[in-house]
């Protein structure tokens, strides 16, 4: 879930620096509000497309990770302590969500008000609220809302400018916008998106109805008043103080040639390294009857990340954790682990099968070896306690043997005994793909638990 949220925040902001860097200063007003709404609902989308063709044509180094696991006594503790911390997060995102909704409500009651405060009548073909003792102007779907203290010379520029408003739907876009701050309230993109969208809809309005009449009076009615702006994000606000000068820099703006627009396809590439990485990174979803022993693993794994990236190859690799535990000999490692792209996996003697057996088998036994051959002692001559952590990584080459062994942890001693018994698995059958033998990296990480 972290993680997906975390796709959805760097997906949106990724989205944003196209639209400021390349698209923002360009008169394809209609353009970009598309846009704008389609990036923002794909980076919510794209975390979960996975294009099946993207993970079959990977190198075979690109492998999906495994689940950690850890299996023993200790499990529960770990499991106890996280599940606490992502229940944590869960109640301050839902709190938030309910603060956001108030404050949605408010907005709301707000308009009610002042619906409710003032005359109500039509101007050609358009419901106008005229509000009284204020100089307000706004739109809302189908009304627009006008401060009875507004110049009578005003009115028509005002009226034409959000009917253009309420013809195209603005206030959808702005809803939308409001909704997802309301569920990710914690995600400034939402808000520099809905931002954005705002100062679009006066683009779009300013340039349609500047085109009906004179730009030179336009200008002047944008700047003969100061007018007072009802701060309600999802309304669509003629007097924005903070938005007038970028209006009139817009209307005095050349209308952009034709062939600015193949900017607007550098989205593919954009939209195409998302789903790439997606493919990469995804976590195929497991039984439900082993859903909530996978979840607690996939979270036992999120507080070793930081251990194990140092020694992550760039090129992918499966991981497998074992608890260095006696009383455990012999338990099974694996409850589920996803698909990957590689045709045949490794195969661990005496294993056989299909893939997802012979993972689940091979796991077993490296762990059966890890933890029979393992020097224990070692943690008297050290003098340590408590959860020593080891990160291992190997690989079983084209020929099947144990190779390039290299360890990481916080005494040296460890490492060298990390190091030794992995050394000591026996030679394996190697992984094939597209009929070709492949090496396979892995990462395994060793939890050594030292009872005092």
């Amino acid at each position: 879930m972290i993680h997906t949220i975390l796709q959805i925040l760097v997906y949106q902001f990724l989205f944003l620096a196209v639209y400021d860097l390349f698209l923002k200063k360009e008169t394809f007003f209609n353009l970009n509000r598309a846009y704008l709404l389609t990036t923002a609902v794909l980076s919510i989308l794209l975390p979960f497309i996975s294009l099946g063709f993207i993970q079959q044509n990977i190198p075979q180094e690109y492998y999906v990770e495994l689940p950690a696991v850890v299996v023993g006594g200790t499990t529960s503790e770990i499991g106890t302590s996280t599940s606490f911390w992502l229940s944590s997060l869960k109640i301050v995102w839902i709190l938030g969500m309910i603060i956001s909704v108030i404050v949605f409500s408010f907005k709301i009651l707000k308009i009610i008000k002042l619906k409710r405060s003032g005359a109500m009548t039509n101007v050609d073909g358009n419901l106008v609220k005229i509000l009284p003792k204020t100089d307000t102007a706004f739109s809302f779907f189908s009304t627009i809302y006008l401060g009875e203290n507004i110049s009578e010379i005003n009115i028509p520029s005002i009226i034409s400018h959000e009917k253009v408003h309420i013809q195209q739907k603005h206030s959808i876009d702005l809803l939308f916008f409001e909704l997802l701050r309301i569920v990710f309230w914690f995600n400034p993109a939402v808000y520099l998106f809905q931002n954005r969208i705002s100062t679009l809809h006066e683009y779009i309005a300013d340039a349609k109805v500047s085109s009906q009449k004179s730009k030179k009076e336009y200008y002047q009615n944008l700047l003969s008043e100061v007018f007072q702006t009802e701060q309600i994000s999802f309304v669509n606000t003629f007097f924005k103080q903070s938005l007038i000068k970028k209006r009139i820099i817009m209307l005095q703006k050349s209308k952009s040639q034709k062939g600015a627009q193949v900017k607007y396809l550098l989205l593919l590439p954009v939209i195409f390294s998302m789903l790439f990485y997606t493919a990469c990174s995804e976590n195929p979803k497991v039984d439900a009857d082993q859903q909530s022993e996978t979840e607690l693993l996939n979270k036992i794994k999120e507080q070793e990340e930081a251990e194990i990236e140092e020694y992550r190859i760039n090129q992918g690799n499966e991981n497998i954790v074992v608890q260095i535990d006696t009383i455990i000999k012999g338990r099974d490692l694996v409850s589920d682990v996803p698909y990957s792209v590689i045709e045949k996996v490794p195969t661990y003697p005496g294993c056989s099968g299909d893939n997802e057996t012979i993972r689940k088998c091979m796991s077993s036994k490296i762990a059966e070896s890890i933890n029979s051959n393992f020097n224990t002692s070692i943690a008297n001559d050290l003098n340590i306690s408590g959860r020593q952590r080891i990160v291992v990584q190997f690989k079983i080459d084209k020929t099947g043997i144990v190779t390039d062994v290299r360890a990481r942890a916080k005494h040296p001693e460890l490492e060298a005994e990390a190091i030794r018994v992995v050394n000591l698995l026996p030679q394996m059958n190697p992984g094939e793909q597209k009929g070709e033998k492949v090496g396979v990296l892995y990462s395994l990480p060793i939890v050594f638990d030292v009872v005092e």
